[in-house]
């Protein structure tokens, strides 16, 4: 059982399927926040200090993508966004906004409660960087125990996944780092089920800080290239 110290906002309009979220989550031992729409989802998580937000797209008064924005800018916490739309356009947005991982309607609740764990203890691993010095690869900086990325000077906001992932693949700038161990090192995941999700971090940190700067090894994983100095 989860410690119920361990808060999880669940945002959805649909009053059914926020119960059953809900009332899983609270029988996995979380404490468990409600909310059916975007103002109510921002005011909870003000007043509640969420540990995680599970959070869906499609919502009344703003929808999840403006909640998301709103919340990450008060300070980085995990979302698990929900969507009925499976279009790759639709989840890069999603991440892009500060979302670390994403469900598509209809999902079992095993894999949620699964999803959630595993955001919750890549969090709790995340003290492990602290002690890590400073990177430098040619014109990218890494800041691991502020949790900050430049690249040619300029500073660039990274979500909490892609700043995990980032640094899993520049501890060994150029070496392949296979898909298994970053959906272990950065989701907890013991196989690369996920890869979809992996993919489309990597798109985002791409899109964030140059294409060229991920090498993509077919079949096998990805490898951090040494940018050229400024």
């Amino acid at each position: 059982m989860t410690s119920p110290s361990r808060r999880v906002l669940v945002v959805e309009d649909d009053r059914v399927i926020n119960r059953a979220v809900s009332d899983r989550l609270l029988a996995e031992g979380y404490d468990v926040v409600r909310a059916y729409d975007g103002p109510g989802a921002v005011a909870a998580y003000v007043e509640h200090g969420p540990d995680l937000v599970v959070l869906d797209l499609m919502l009344p008064g703003y929808d999840g993508y403006e909640v998301c924005r709103r919340i990450q800018a008060d300070r980085p916490v995990p979302v698990l966004m929900l969507t009925a739309r499976a279009e790759e356009s639709d989840v890069l947005v999603g991440l892009g906004v500060g979302a670390d991982d994403y469900l598509t309607k209809p999902f079992r609740m095993r894999e949620l409660v699964a999803r959630v764990g595993a955001l919750l203890r890549r969090v709790d691993r995340a003290g492990e960087l602290l002690g890590r010095r400073a990177l430098e690869l040619g014109d990218l900086r890494v800041d691991a125990a502020a949790r900050r990325v430049w690249r040619a000077g300029d500073e660039v906001r990274l979500t909490p996944t892609e700043f995990d992932l980032l640094i899993c693949l520049a501890a060994s700038p150029g070496a392949v780092v296979t898909r298994e161990k970053l959906m272990a090192d950065v989701w907890d995941w013991p196989d690369a089920a996920g890869t979809r999700t992996l993919d489309s971090h990597v798109k985002g940190l791409r899109a964030k800080l140059g294409g060229q700067l991920i090498r993509t090894v077919h079949g096998v994983g990805y490898a951090l290239e040494t940018p050229a100095p400024a």
